[in-house]
């Protein structure tokens, strides 16, 4: 297992000493951008971390619009989509919404988005459809390396185990078959 972390403006400025890959918030819902996007991807970049970013999803807006601003503001690397709010909708519909942003980021990156959720949100039914896409679970009760995987998956790809005072997670794999995830298919 690898070790990487997270980021967004909650804290502009981190160290990656020790981090292998680091995610970064780029854009929130239809209009909402990171301001601390660029500094922290340059940081990543200077650092030598394999940089990604990702997008909080809000499912009562356009999926395919949502996606459209995320790949207008996101640089090319890992790409990834934070699932974890409804906006009241029902599951089915917050599902048929992810699926839509998903494909339309596969379509415009040729990528595969990783998908960030939790456990509880997952299994309420609001990420059917998704098996087939990397899982992120965000799980900080859980021990490194051991979360628990919802449905729709049966494994998981990427673990965030912390969140004080920075969110740390894993892959369960080796910076190689990380950076696959990356490339275009």
């Amino acid at each position: 297992m690898i070790e990487g972390i997270d980021v967004s403006d909650w804290l502009p400025s981190v160290e990656w000493d020790g981090a292998v890959f680091g995610f970064a918030r780029a854009t929130e819902g239809d209009r909402g951008v990171d301001s601390a996007y660029a500094g922290h991807r340059d940081a990543m970049d200077a650092a030598g971390v394999l940089a990604g970013a990702y997008h909080v999803a809000r499912p009562g807006g356009d999926p395919i619009a949502q996606a459209a601003h995320f790949l207008g503001h996101a640089d090319a690397g890992l790409l990834a989509v934070d699932l974890r709010v409804s906006d009241g909708l029902a599951p089915a519909e917050v599902a048929a919404f992810a699926r839509r942003w998903c494909d339309e980021v596969r379509r415009l990156a040729g990528v595969r988005p990783i998908v960030r959720t939790m456990r509880h949100f997952a299994a309420e039914g609001n990420c059917a459809g998704l098996a087939d896409l990397p899982l992120w679970i965000a799980a900080p009760d859980r021990p490194r390396g051991q979360p628990s995987v919802p449905p729709p998956w049966t494994s998981w790809t990427l673990h965030q185990y912390a969140s004080s005072p920075v969110n740390r997670d894993t892959f369960a794999g080796s910076l190689e078959e990380l950076s696959t995830l990356a490339t275009r298919e």
